[in-house]
């Protein structure tokens, strides 16, 4: 892991990096922990307390309730944001596909940051917007649901 560099990663987390300026995401390489991670490793237990936020930086992870597959989740897409909002545990389990390699921030120093620096809260929230925006519109059209 220590072979694994942060900046080599940083322009393929588009949801969350894209919307966060320079000092942002200087901030996330000082407070966040590169894990690389072999394939068929549970990241989230389905009912955990979850104390973390996860940007995937390499890899695919599946989202599964039980026995049924509810989403694949890839680069630059967001784990642990449901929780970190309404402090609520786990939806659902998330497991590696392959291995993958995953930046987290714990949520007690993103929390303190989010408080203490009004712009990027707002760049941050925005981020979590546009990209929770995103998987709706997805879940939509993948269950045939009309938009219009």
């Amino acid at each position: 892991m220590s072979s694994t560099r942060f900046d080599d990663y940083t322009g393929k987390g588009q949801f969350i990096l894209g919307a966060l300026d320079e000092s942002d995401v200087a901030w996330l390489r000082l407070h966040g922990k590169l894990h690389e991670l072999g394939a068929g490793v549970d990241l989230i237990q389905k009912g955990q307390e979850l104390d973390t936020f996860y940007i995937i930086m390499a890899g695919t992870l599946v989202v599964c309730h039980g026995d049924k597959e509810l989403a694949r989740l890839g680069v630059g897409e967001i784990l642990g944001e449901m929780s970190l909002v309404d402090a609520r545990n786990a939806a659902a389990t998330v497991r590696t596909l392959e291995p993958s390699l995953i930046l987290s921030i714990a949520q007690h120093r993103l929390s303190v940051q989010l408080q203490d620096n009004p712009g990027f809260a707002a760049r941050f929230y925005r981020a979590i917007a546009m990209f929770l925006s995103s998987r709706l519109r997805t879940m939509v059209i993948q269950f045939g649901i009309d938009e219009g």
